[in-house]
């Protein structure tokens, strides 16, 4: 296990012995760096951690932070899409329910009126005497 940093890559091209230039040329377009979502999962772990989800998410944050520095780009990447699952689930997780609750005292409340309303037209009927023969 290579522990040294920091870490040479493989792909390197190593310098030739005669003298002579050589040029590397990339293939492909260049891919973005892994995102590590650290200020999210920060916040999720300080305002919206029900479960425990916004903990696990900075804890996968700071690992793909980690590799990000180590030079480990793929793990990086596995380890950024997982902070990043856990986040969206902490902010689901926190603000659906009480979106769900505001939803149900409005149409309640909506309910309770109209029922009110039918009420009170129901004891303002006034009957004559004609209706009681």
């Amino acid at each position: 296990m290579d522990t040294s940093y920091p870490r040479e890559d493989p792909r390197a091209p190593t310098p030739r012995k005669d003298g002579a230039a050589h040029t590397a040329l990339t293939v492909g377009a260049p891919r973005p760096p892994p995102r590590d979502h650290l200020i999210w999962s920060v916040f999720s772990t300080l305002y919206l951690n029900l479960c425990c989800l916004g903990f696990l998410a900075l804890a996968y944050s700071i690992k793909a932070r980690d590799q990000k520095v180590a030079g480990d780009l793929e793990a990086a990447r596995r380890f950024g899409s997982k902070a990043k699952c856990y986040n969206i689930l902490a902010t689901m997780w926190a603000l659906v329910p009480p979106l769900l609750l505001l939803a149900l005292v409005v149409t309640g409340a909506l309910h309770l009126s109209r029922l009110a309303k039918d009420s009170a037209a129901f004891f303002s009927t006034k009957f004559d005497d004609s209706d009681y023969d």
